[in-house]
C-alpha cells in the first residue's frame, strides 16, 4: 500500500514539474514564437493550408471563429455517421463487425466530436479498424478544437482594444501538429514497446492458462490509447478501456497513461499565465484547481483503501481495500486516484469500474464532473474556469463597491448574462435529463441492473458524464438503446458548444472595450484571496446545485449500508 501511495505522489509531482516548461512551450506556439519543432512541422502546416485553401494569416473576430468551429464540426459529424453506419462493407474490417444503428451512430459520432467519447458499444466488437482510425482522427481534432478556443480567449485577454483574435484554422492546426501529434508519437511508441498491440491484423488465437482456445482482439491500439489520454478523450479501444491488459498492461503503462491525461490540462493553466505575462495569475488558477482536486481525490483514496466495512463484518479480508471491479496489478489506491483524475480532467477513461466503488467515492466522481472546473479537458478546462473567474470578479467588485474589471476591461451586464447562462446550463442539462429518465420508468428501469438508490446514481452519472464531456459511466446501466443514445446525444451537443461559445463571446466582447489602466483600487486577480473567492463561487454555484440529486443517489446509498 505504501508503494501504491508513493507511486501516486511521484506521478502527480512529475506531471506538475513537467507541466510548467510545457506550458511555456504552448504559450510560444500560440503567440507565434519560434519553437524547436518548427523545422519539422512547418512543411506539414503549409501542405495542410495549401490543400484546404486556408489563408492562415487572415484575422478573425470571435463570431468568425465560432462560425468556422461549428461548420467544421458539422462536417466531421456527418462523416462519422457515414463511416459508422457503413463499416461492415468498408475496408479494414477483418473481424467483420456489423454496422451501427442510426441512433448509436448518432451518439458515437457526436460523442467523439465533442471530446466526450461516451461509448454505448464495446470497442473491439462494435467498430471496425477503419472506424477506430476515424474516431482516432476525431480525438485529435476535438482536442485541438478545445485548445484553439482557449487560445482565442488568451489572445483576446492579452490585446488591449481589438476585434482581431487570430485565425481559427491556424490555431487548430498548431494545436494538432505542434502539441498533440509529437506527444502522441512519443507516448504511442513507449506503449507499443510495453506490449500494447499496434497492428492491422484481425483476432489472434491463443491458448489460455486453463487450456481453452480463445480469440483475442488486437488492432492499432497503441496509437489510439496515446491520443485518447493526451487529448483527454477517454474512448477505449476495448470495452473495458484501460482495465484491459492489452490497453494497459502494467504499472508503468498505468502511470504513463495517467501522466498523459493530466499533462496538457495542467500545462494549459501555466500557458495562460505565460501568454498573458501574468505568471502569478496562472499560479492562482493552478492553486484553486489543485485545492479542488485534492478535496476530491484524498477522501476517495481513503474510502477505497479502507475497504468495504460490510464485507469486513462478514469476515472477508479487506486489507487490500475495495478490490471489486479493480485490477490487482494496480490496486485500490492507484485506481481511486485514476477515478478522480479522469473525472476531474474529463478524460473519462477508466482502469477500474466506477460502478463498484464505495457510494461516497461515486459521489466524489460525480462531483468532479458536476463542478467541471478543476483542470478540465484540453482547452475546455480553461474555458469552464474562465466563466467562474468572470462571476467571481463581478461579485467581488460589488462587494468592495467598485466596477468589476478583469485585466483592464470592465465586466458589465452583457458579459454577466452570458456567464450565468453558461454556468446554469450545466446543472440544467444534468438534472433535467435525470428527471426525465426517472419520470419514465417504463422506458429506463429495464436498463438498470441495480434498483433503488444505486440505480438512480447510474442514471445521474450517465447525464453528468455527458454534460461534462467525460464519457465514463456507471456501467450497470444498459445504455445502447434509442432513449439513452438520443437524449445523451442532445446533452452532449448543448453541453459542448454553448460552454465554448459563451467564454469566447465574453472574451471577444472584452477585447473590443477600452483598456482601463490598473490603479491602487483595482481588484488583484492573482492573489490568494481572490483564489478563495473563485473556489467559493464554484462550490456555491456548481456543487450545491446538485446536492438534492446526490442525496437521492450516493448519499442515500451510503446511509442504507449503515
Amino acid at each position: 500500500m505504501n508503494t501504491e501511495l508513493l507511486g501516486v505522489i511521484a506521478m502527480f509531482a512529475i506531471t506538475v514539474v513537467l507541466a510548467i516548461p510545457f506550458g511555456s512551450y504552448i504559450a510560444k506556439v500560440y503567440a507565434g514564437d519560434k519553437t524547436l519543432l518548427d523545422p519539422v512541422f512547418n512543411p506539414l502546416d503549409k501542405l495542410l493550408y495549401k490543400v484546404s485553401g486556408i489563408d492562415e494569416k487572415r484575422e478573425m473576430n470571435w463570431k468568425q471563429h465560432m462560425f468556422a468551429l461549428l461548420t467544421i464540426n458539422v462536417v466531421w459529424f456527418l462523416l462519422g455517421i457515414f463511416v459508422l453506419m457503413n463499416q461492415s462493407w468498408l475496408p479494414l474490417n477483418p473481424d467483420a463487425n456489423p454496422d451501427q444503428t442510426a441512433d448509436l451512430a448518432f451518439n458515437t459520432s457526436i460523442s467523439f466530436i465533442v471530446n466526450c467519447n461516451l461509448q454505448h458499444y464495446s470497442g473491439e466488437s462494435g467498430v471496425s479498424y477503419l472506424s477506430q482510425l476515424f474516431l482516432m482522427f476525431l480525438q485529435f481534432v476535438s482536442a485541438g478544437t478545445g485548445m484553439a478556443a482557449a487560445a482565442i480567449v488568451f489572445i483576446a485577454l492579452k490585446n488591449r482594444t481589438t476585434e482581431k483574435l487570430g485565425n481559427f484554422w491556424a490555431l487548430l492546426v498548431k494545436s494538432c501538429t505542434r502539441i498533440l501529434l509529437p506527444l502522441s508519437i512519443l507516448v504511442g511508441s513507449i506503449l507499443a514497446f510495453n506490449g500494447i498491440p499496434m497492428t492491422f491484423e484481425g483476432k489472434d488465437t491463443i491458448v489460455n492458462m486453463q487450456g481453452d482456445t480463445v480469440q483475442v482482439s488486437t488492432g492499432p491500439v497503441a496509437g489510439f490509447v496515446a491520443i485518447k489520454h493526451l487529448g483527454t478523450n477517454g474512448g477505449g479501444f476495448y470495452g473495458t478501456n484501460s482495465a484491459h491488459p492489452l490497453e494497459n498492461p502494467n504499472y508503468f503503462t498505468n502511470m504513463l497513461e495517467m501522466f498523459s491525461q493530466m499533462i496538457i490540462p495542467l500545462a494549459m493553466i501555466f500557458s495562460f499565465g505565460y501568454f498573458l505575462k501574468r505568471k502569478k495569475f496562472g499560479w492562482m488558477v493552478f492553486g484553486v484547481m489543485t485545492a479542488g482536486f485534492l478535496l476530491l481525490v484524498v477522501p476517495t483514496m481513503v474510502w477505497e483503501i479502507n475497504g468495504n466495512p460490510a464485507l469486513g463484518k462478514m469476515g472477508v479480508d479487506i486489507s487490500s481495500g475495495v478490490m471489486e471491479g479493480k485490477e490487482v496489478r494496480f490496486g485500490s489506491a492507484t485506481s481511486a486516484f485514476w477515478s478522480i483524475a479522469t473525472t476531474v480532467i474529463s478524460t473519462g477513461s477508466v482502469n477500474s469500474m466506477h460502478d463498484s466503488t464505495m457510494p461516497l467515492s461515486g459521489m466524489t466522481q460525480l462531483l468532479a464532473m458536476m463542478t467541471n472546473a478543476f483542470y478540465g479537458g484540453c482547452g475546455a478546462g480553461i474555458l469552464n474556469f474562465f466563466i467562474f473567474i468572470i462571476l467571481a470578479v463581478f461579485i467581488s467588485g460589488l462587494m468592495v463597491g467598485r466596477t468589476p474589471e478583469l485585466f483592464g476591461k470592465k465586466i458589465e451586464a452583457r458579459e454577466m448574462k452570458i456567464a450565468m447562462i453558461v454556468a446554469l446550463l450545466h446543472p440544467l442539462m444534468i438534472l433535467a435529463g435525470t428527471a426525465l429518465a426517472a419520470a419514465f420508468p417504463g422506458i429506463t428501469s429495464a436498463n438498470l441492473n441495480n434498483p433503488g438508490f444505486h440505480g438512480f446514481s447510474e442514471m445521474l452519472y450517465e447525464y453528468t458524464s455527458s454534460a461534462a464531456n467525460n464519457g465514463s459511466g456507471f456501467e450497470g446501466l444498459g445504455d445502447n438503446n434509442p432513449w439513452w443514445n438520443i437524449t445523451t446525444g442532445i446533452v452532449l451537443i448543448l453541453s459542448r458548444y454553448l460552454p465554448i461559445i459563451g467564454p469566447v463571446a465574453i472574451a471577444g466582447l472584452l477585447a473590443k472595450k477600452k483598456f482601463v489602466p490598473e490603479s491602487a483600487g483595482t481588484l488583484p486577480t492573482d492573489s490568494a484571496t481572490f483564489g478563495v473567492m473563485v473556489l467559493a463561487v464554484i462550490v456555491i454555484i456548481a456543487a450545491l446545485s446538485f446536492f438534492p440529486a446526490l442525496t437521492l443517489g450516493p448519499i442515500a446509498e451510503y446511509f442504507s449500508m449503515k
